[in-house]
């Protein structure tokens, strides 16, 4: 099959052109085409909410589980009329999308072909050990193992993830650990996709798991240096981080070490670089503090190292003699690198290491025995520089027009060697080890496409697109060398805009199955994210968000003005946050759109951010508002979230997909969204949902089960860029 006929299949809407690939029609398999199905109507049951001398009236709150957290356990609990809802609305979307299904599996089997199925990680040192992960053919799941360092035989499974899924509809291990004297394991499982996860801890010697099993927790959690303690945090009833707790490595008395009252804050814990300390973390978006644990003294109270301050971020780690601090403090809006005694680590002892720079986004740092190596951002591309103790600098870069460089850091402290990944749009992600002392890199793997890919078939382009306010909103494109710029082809355009989170140009083969068939594939790196400092970032949260929805559309804008696309011709995609982006710009600009594929979307603002069960509204205030207590901040929101800006629009074709068990964003925000999408189109184009029943925020476990949630967006592009439900049926 070669590109030309996968070209066939959409560049000029030929959806029957090439039979081998493109999708059948109800026409095809019936010799008649089909009364269009009927869609689910959603009963309306209108509730009215004051709130702060404002009113809405919601008809559809009757879709939210009051025992929601009861269903993220278990969704069997789900009530009777909501359940049957989501699967009429599951049935509809099949039967509309009936036409597609040979090409999903078509795509299925090509992004599947695209991996390496008894794939493996390079291997980490340390100690007397190298650790990684690899799969056998046909699994979906790793297995966790390590050999003896500097050989390649005497393999030992310290976890098969694939005998750990057996029977389960979702099986997902979060966090794994060794502990320091190499004698333990402990890993993390979620069995439902609600991010509630059980940590096991396996006995080395005797290969027995531990029948002392942590539960309720957030998947995260650390041994002490001396092995003999086991920190992890705790996830309370609404699904929020509250508590860490230790208890021993092998099971006994629970102890609590640290409980945050403060229900907008995020706890994690973890080791320094050094084993010199212990670290309990608390933050949310814009506020952070940390507290100290003597490494020595696993027992000791937390103490605090510098108190919180509304506004000031700071994260630490230990560099044998010295603390290193990344940190926004006297205006450093784009972040500095600080250093400070061991015993007096208080930001009255903070001096610079790293000085603040305007534009240059410092996004984190990684220590070894001898240098600080830090990552660094702007104008949506990255650099690695190292630094050694003497404060000598050199940096690792590339010249490409878009592509992302990743630093991974050092398994161990006393070493030279960091490692660091290197892809871009076009090209498969290369893995070298780098020796900070004599400069030499080492390539350890280049991804495989078993399929084959050859980079030089397509081109990597970067525009700027101008927003309405001067800033340019860097773009990022890929294309196949035969697909013009002309705007006979359609566009695939993704985005995201939200807490600070860049989006890297990085290289992905499932986006092939579009690229290959004439697809434009973009990325906007709008406000909201980092890609161009966090001042980016702070100019797209609470009172500037629009700009988030304004520099995405006006990223399509551009790509029209300059003719790699046309109105009516580009497919939006936006997952979690990126939904509300979806949601916002198909309110304001609904002709631009083919169609939108909107993942787990945030659609629902005032209520979720007006609801205080719900795990991430308090921490999330910082980023959107708090509608219960700012009046301006309602009515700022209000003003642009996408349900409750639904009006009487000729709405594009959409896809909705959400996971019944998912803490993040509840099924019920796309339910809601759909139905009231749905009751005000002036379109006859398709709204569709595809609800998750077994799995949550981050949809199915396996990575071959996740590839047919990725077939089924991508059928969709096509079908919506197409119309498809207008050759399917009468």
């Amino acid at each position: 099959m070669n590109r030309r006929e996968l070209l066939a299949t959409t560049v000029a809407g030929l959806v029957a052109a090439t039979p081998a690939l493109a999708y059948p029609s109800i026409t095809q398999t019936t010799g008649a085409r089909m009364p269009r199905p009927v869609p689910p109507v959603a009963k309306k049951v209108p509730v009215t909410i004051e709130q702060l001398g404002r009113t809405r009236t919601d008809e559809y709150q009757w879709m939210k589980d009051d025992n929601w957290q009861a269903v993220l356990r278990d969704p069997k609990l789900i009530k009777q009329d909501v359940k049957e809802h989501l699967n009429e609305e599951n049935a509809y979307r099949e039967a509309m999308m009936a036409s597609t299904t040979t090409l999903q599996a078509q795509m299925f089997e090509e992004m599947k072909g695209r991996i390496k199925e008894d794939d493996a990680s390079v291997p980490s040192a340390d100690g007397p050990w190298e650790y990684y992960t690899r799969y056998n053919v046909g699994d979906q799941h790793p297995l966790y193992c390590r050999r003896p360092r500097g050989r390649t035989d005497g393999e030992e499974i310290l976890l098969d993830a694939n005998k750990l899924a057996e029977g389960k509809a979702y099986s997902e291990v979060g966090d794994t650990e060794v502990s320091p004297d190499h004698s333990l394991f402990a890993y993390s499982e979620d069995a439902q996709g609600s991010e509630v996860y059980k940590i096991y801890v396996k006995d080395l010697a005797t290969g027995q798991v531990l029948p002392d099993v942590i539960d309720s927790a957030t998947g995260d959690f650390t041994f002490s240096p001396d092995s003999q303690w086991i920190f992890w945090t705790n996830r309370n009833d609404n699904g929020r981080p509250d508590k860490i707790f230790r208890r021993p490595a092998k099971g006994g008395e629970t102890t609590l070490v640290y409980e945050e009252e403060d229900e907008g804050m995020f706890l994690g814990f973890g080791r320094t670089s050094d084993d010199a300390f212990m670290l309990v973390t608390i933050a949310n978006q814009e506020t952070s503090e940390s507290r100290l644990i003597p490494g020595t003294n696993p027992t000791a109270t937390p103490v605090v190292v510098e108190p919180r301050v509304e506004a000031r971020l700071y994260s630490m780690d230990h560099w044998g003699d010295r603390w290193v601090i990344r940190t926004n403090a006297d205006d450093a809006i784009d972040f500095k690198i600080v250093e400070a005694p061991t015993n007096a680590p208080a930001k009255a002892n903070w001096t610079d290491l790293v000085p603040h720079t305007p534009g240059r986004y410092i996004e984190g740092f990684s220590l070894t025995k001898d240098f600080v190596s830090r990552q660094e951002r702007s104008d949506a591309n990255t650099r690695i520089v190292i630094r050694d103790r003497a404060g000598s600098e050199h940096e690792i870069a590339v010249d490409e027009p878009a592509y992302s460089l990743s630093l991974a850091g050092a398994s161990e402290f006393d070493t030279t060697v960091i490692r660091y990944t290197y892809n871009s749009m076009s090209t498969p992600t290369s893995v070298y080890d780098y020796d900070q002392k004599t400069r030499e890199r080492t390539l350890r793997k280049v991804q495989e496409v078993p399929s084959g890919h050859n980079p030089a078939d397509y081109i990597v382009e970067r525009l700027n697109a101008p927003a309405a306010d001067g800033e340019l909103v860097p773009v990022s494109i890929l294309r196949h060398k035969d697909t013009p710029a002309d705007g006979s082809a359609p566009v695939l355009l993704y985005g995201y805009g939200s807490y600070g989170m860049s989006m890297p140009a990085g290289f992905s083969t499932n986006r092939l199955s579009l690229v290959d068939r004439g697809f434009i594939y973009a990325i906007a790196h709008i406000r909201g994210g980092a890609d161009k400092g966090w001042n980016w970032f702070l100019n797209a949260r609470r009172f500037t968000k629009k700009n988030t929805f304004t520099d995405f559309i006006a990223a399509a804008d551009h790509l029209i003005d300059k003719d790699y696309a046309r109105a009516g011709h580009i497919v939006a995609e936006g997952r979690s946050a990126g939904g509300l982006l979806m949601g916002a710009v198909t309110n304001m600009r609904p002709e631009l759109w083919a169609g939108i594929i909107s993942g787990v979307p945030f659609v629902d603002l005032i209520n979720t951010m007006s609801d205080t069960s719900l795990p991430l509204t308090p921490p999330e205030w910082p980023e959107w508002g708090n509608p219960l207590e700012d009046a301006e901040a309602y009515d700022y929101m209000w003003s642009y979230s996408p349900y409750d800006q639904i009006s009487a629009n000729a709405y594009p074709a959409v896809l909705a997909t959400g996971g019944l068990s998912d803490p993040r964003v509840t099924y019920w925000e796309p339910q809601k969204w759909v139905a009231r999408l749905r009751d005000h189109t002036t379109s006859t184009n398709p709204v569709l949902l595809k609800i998750n029943m077994e799995a949550g925020h981050f949809a199915s476990s396996g990575r071959f089960d996740y590839l047919k949630d990725i077939a089924l967006d991508y059928a969709f592009a096509i079908w919506a860029v197409n119309k498809g439900w207008e050759k399917d049926f009468a």
